[in-house]
């Protein structure tokens, strides 16, 4: 007679219950690796004082930082080092990257201000062209204003010649000329300063937007990335 065999039917895990495995095993394994990790951290800092002897402690102290120390493993083994504390290259190192900072932040003010180097070459055109059309405006004036003076001049020299008295009009017309020709020239001075001062500025951004456009063609190319042009 055969016997029928009844199978107890399939135990179905809930999706919960496999979740829970999965973050038991992963936890586990992030705690074993955790253990492996801390094997090769610190565990005693030596130094060596000015006579030469080795001091070691579980940490860092002033001490250590003044005369530099080593970053010892379990076994005593050096894994790192650390060069003794030295005020004026750190001053020296911050003061280079505040520098390199503030010239990032100009490049960058630049870059809004004229987007590239062709652009800011139109731009300095733009300024120096129109300085140049003040200087000349300004040069007429003085040579009318010069030619004034000569007249002015030969008025009062005709008075002089005939023995009479210089009138009150002409002194005045003279003096005020004379003001007149001594502020244009300052003004002239001021004009052409203010030429050689924007020449050199738009020199300096023109050189910057160029240098700044190289490094980021070179970022370009490293990472290939090419941009769309329409």
């Amino acid at each position: 007679m055969v016997q029928s065999i009844e199978f107890a039917p399939a135990v179905r895990r809930r999706p919960f219950q496999l979740g829970k495995q999965v973050t038991l095993f992963i936890l586990l394994m992030f705690f074993y690796l955790l253990g492996c990790a801390g094997e090769i951290h610190a565990k005693w800092y030596r130094y060596y004082d000015s006579r030469g002897t080795a001091n070691i402690s579980a940490n860092v102290t002033p001490a250590h930082i003044r005369y530099g120390y080593e970053s010892l493993d379990q076994n005593m083994q050096v894994i790192a080092k650390t060069p003794a504390w030295n005020g004026d290259r750190d001053a020296k190192t911050q003061a280079r990257y505040e520098s390199q900072a503030r010239q990032q932040q100009y490049d960058l003010k630049l870059k809004r201000a004229y987007g590239n180097s062709k652009i800011a070459t139109m731009k300095r055109d733009e300024s120096l062209n129109s300085i140049k059309k003040q200087i000349a405006f300004q040069q007429e004036q003085l040579k009318q204003q010069q030619n004034d003076r000569v007249m002015y001049k030969n008025q009062e020299n005709q008075y002089i010649r005939k023995g009479q008295n210089i009138p009150v009009s002409v002194r005045e017309h003279m003096l005020q000329n004379q003001q007149q020709i001594l502020a244009s020239k300052a003004m002239l001075k001021q004009m052409q300063d203010n030429y050689n001062s924007t020449q050199i500025h738009y020199a300096d951004v023109i050189a910057r937007l160029k240098k700044w456009n190289n490094r980021y063609n070179r970022w370009q190319s490293r990472h290939n990335i090419t941009l769309f042009k329409g």
